[in-house]
């Protein structure tokens, strides 16, 4: 081993943990973006992934330092050309892998799903850290410093992966082509280490193992690349757009014979509109759009929550209102401006509601908080702390608007009663409307204030006014839990409805859609 380290040299093998440190953080973080897609980004996906990667590391660190004190002739190398044959597995089998657990449903499908992608490569990853504390040991007594070295190192590498993913390489380039590069690297890597090891060994057997696993690695690349333009999405559906973001991904799809167009970010419908006339095909907007008449002289308003922008449009061409925006992925805002007509009418801020809020300056007449994606609900947006933020920004007259989706569930329904009483801690006045009465899966809209709400404004029609009162809804509280950034259980409460989202949305769509 000692002559390893005199060929090799400690600073090589410093840079090898540091390069297999940064691949486990980028292949964890890229696990998000291959699989949100279909199951939404979630708590569950997120957990998932956690609990695999640990799960991963943990066998890594046990089998490595098995093999470790066992090898002969092969060694890190090997394991590196294996990690990387393994994540070049990952965005060639993702598609399959995904389309055959959607059955085990949201939590378990995520889980399975991480397990069967990312638990082979992260595991040969975990292993080069007892592997790299064998070779640099030379005796017992410097055993402590070494390992903690070498694990330090590794350490290191992760939060360089991290940041050079999330700063610099998100925005640039996509998830599957990260992973290509991640694994072409490690290749790179394993061959490098193969020569050291030949030299060790005097012996040209040792570099085959990682050449041969390199040209297969060759062999499969065309594969993995034509696994991202796959394109079995049958003729009723016509993709327009798409863009991966930091946040989702971003598509605009149209379904020609409905005469409707889509944009979704990753699992999510969160704008639709008629393709002939542009006019918004989701009707709990219409009920937004009234907020004016039952209020007038509202000259300013705020939404937080892009979508397709259709609402910003109503609120300017209908009532003269100046609108600002807050919407978090630039990639929604492009894709309202170019493919649904949106146009901004007041200023335009693209970043993360809570941080920005805090910045804007009121006073608003109106805030629509529209917030939805990865099949649901940021839940930081809704709690006690947001609303009290959001309120200082209103005028003594205005009105803050929320949309959520739920079930109705004859009015007894956990989620919709916390959000209410969340609401009702810091306003003191609350209606509450349901977009298609009669249905049990629907789209809620919260309307707080200071004062009442005024249904027999002279500005609304009484065809309006009526239309409104139909969808007046009475909404049990006693099931309810005031929601704060301490204790915010409204992810798991709306797991029902995340489930019911995602096979509504595959039934109409169809699986392999949603899949990238």
């Amino acid at each position: 081993m000692r002559n390893f380290l005199t060929v090799f040299g400690r600073a090589g093998l410093y840079l090898t943990v540091f390069l297999t440190g940064a691949s486990v953080m980028v292949i964890e973080l890229l696990g998000t973006r291959m699989i949100a897609p279909f199951y939404g980004a979630s708590l569950y996906v997120w957990s998932s992934l956690i609990s695999v990667t640990m799960i991963a590391l943990a066998t890594g660190y046990f089998i490595g330092g098995y093999w470790a004190d066992r090898a002969r002739r092969t060694g890190l190398s090997l394991i590196i050309a294996l990690a990387a044959l393994l994540t070049l597995f990952i965005p060639w089998a993702t598609r399959t892998v995904l389309l055959a657990t959607d059955p085990l449903g949201l939590r378990m499908g995520a889980f399975a799903s991480s397990l069967v992608l990312f638990l082979p490569s992260l595991t040969f990853l975990g292993m080069v850290g007892p592997f790299a504390i064998k070779l640099a040991t030379s005796q017992l007594e410097g055993v402590g410093t070494t390992s903690g070295s070498i694990y330090a190192v590794s350490t290191l590498g992760s939060v360089v992966g991290t940041l050079v993913l999330g700063f610099y390489l998100f925005p640039l380039v996509g998830s599957r082509e990260i992973l290509i590069g991640a694994g072409v690297l490690l290749f790179l890597l394993a061959i490098v280490l193969s020569l050291f090891e030949q030299k060790r060994l005097g012996k040209m057997l040792t570099v085959l193992p990682s050449v041969l696993l390199a040209a297969a690695g060759l062999l499969l690349l065309p594969k993995v690349v034509d696994a991202g333009h796959q394109n079995t999405r049958g003729g009723q559906f016509k993709i327009i757009s798409e863009q991966e973001s930091l946040y989702g991904w971003v598509r605009v799809i149209d379904q020609p014979a409905k005469d409707l167009r889509m944009l979704t970010s990753d699992a999510s419908m969160i704008g639709a509109a008629s393709i002939s006339s542009g006019e918004s095909r989701l009707s709990y907007q219409d009920i937004v759009g009234l907020i004016p008449a039952m209020a007038p002289k509202m000259s300013r308003a705020l939404i937080v929550g892009l979508g397709a922008g259709h609402m910003a449009q109503v609120l300017h061409e209908r009532y003269g209102i100046a609108v600002d925006t807050l919407e978090i992925d630039p990639a929604v805002a492009a894709a309202a401006r170019d493919h649904f007509g949106y146009r901004i009418h007041g200023q335009s801020v693209i970043g993360d509601a809570r941080y920005e809020i805090r910045h804007l300056q009121g006073k608003y007449d109106l805030i629509i908080h529209d917030c939805f994606t990865g099949g649901a609900e940021p839940a930081h947006l809704l709690t006690v702390e947001t609303l009290r933020q959001l309120k200082q920004l209103l005028s003594e007259q205005g009105i803050l608007a929320v949309n959520f989706v739920g079930f109705a569930e004859g009015r007894v329904n956990p989620p919709l009663a916390s959000v209410a009483k969340t609401i009702e801690q810091v306003f003191p006045h609350l209606s509450i409307f349901i977009s298609e009465p009669g249905v049990d899966f629907n789209d809620f809209i919260f309307l707080a204030a200071r004062k009442p709400l005024d249904l027999t404004s002279p500005s609304l029609l009484p065809a309006q006014a009526e239309w409104l009162n139909r969808r007046i809804f009475a909404v049990d509280r006693s099931p309810g839990r005031i929601l704060t950034d301490n204790l915010n259980p409204l992810e798991h409460l709306q797991i029902r409805k995340s489930e019911h989202y995602r096979h509504f949305l595959v039934d109409w769509l169809g699986a392999d859609l949603l899949v990238r």
